[in-house]
């Protein structure tokens, strides 16, 4: 199974307006556009980014975002689950605009797991963002970017800038992979890893599965297992016959 964690970084519209706070747009210059995408598939060991300037047509239009887009369809083309912080919300909207926008078409069809749900869902951190979750889980943090002049000297075809902006990202995507693997033994709701046929643990795909006494439902009860490679809980998938329910007295 091809699990993709992933994140976006885009440029802001562009538009004009009368003053500083809460102003209405006068008029609106430019669409945002996607600068850089930093990925990493769970088997392979290093994070990578594809960004604008690694294309011939950065020399023509440093905003045409297709080739961008086109990679970035492709990995999703080729993932069963795709990973991402706020990515329901966020990135994978954004990412759907520019296939919409290129002409692409949906990318064949995949499970999302965005973990600032799983961070609000199941606990209570005083920030749900990113590098704040790192830091206090002890994973560490987001490379420093320096505020928005980082995205200003990228799209000034600064090469500092690019080169700084790559190496945020990466990190993004490192960090975003060490989060998910603390979160995921609290997700009950984890699209399944498993294959047909194959046994083992639906969160992780590890065949590591430790008998930890029954799970039961209103109707039958079935046999309970933790898993020791990531530590997520998981039941069997038949019944168990004249398995004891704490909810009969003898």
């Amino acid at each position: 199974m091809q699990v993709l964690f992933y994140d976006i970084e885009t440029a802001p519209n562009l538009s004009y307006v009368w003053g500083h706070y809460e102003q209405n747009v006068v008029a609106h210059e430019r669409e945002w556009y996607v600068m850089c995408v930093s990925y990493k598939w769970e088997h392979e060991k290093r994070s990578k980014v594809v960004s604008l300037p690694q294309f011939d047509r950065y020399g023509k239009d440093p905003e045409d975002d297709f080739e961008v887009t086109k990679a970035t369809w492709n990995l999703f083309d080729q993932a069963d689950i795709v990973i991402a912080h706020n990515g329901d919300k966020f990135d994978n909207r954004k990412m759907n605009a520019r296939f919409l926008a290129h002409g692409l078409g949906p990318p064949s069809p995949y499970q999302t797991v965005d973990t600032l749900k799983v961070a609000r869902k199941y606990f209570s951190f005083n920030s749900n963002r990113l590098g704040d979750l790192g830091a206090h889980l002890g994973l560490g943090g987001k490379e420093h970017t320096g505020g928005f002049e980082l995205w200003a000297g990228c799209m000034r075809g600064e090469e500092a800038a690019w080169r700084k902006m790559v190496k945020y990202a990466r990190r993004d995507v490192d960090l975003l992979e060490k989060v998910y693997i603390a979160l995921r033994p609290w997700m009950t709701n984890h699209p399944s890893r498993l294959m047909d046929g194959i046994r083992g643990c639906p969160t992780c795909g590890e065949d590591a599965l430790v008998r930890r006494g029954f799970r039961t439902t209103q109707a039958m009860t079935y046999a309970r297992y933790r898993c020791s490679a990531c530590g997520a809980y998981c039941r069997g998938r038949t019944a168990v016959p004249d398995a004891p329910r704490p909810d009969v007295v003898p």
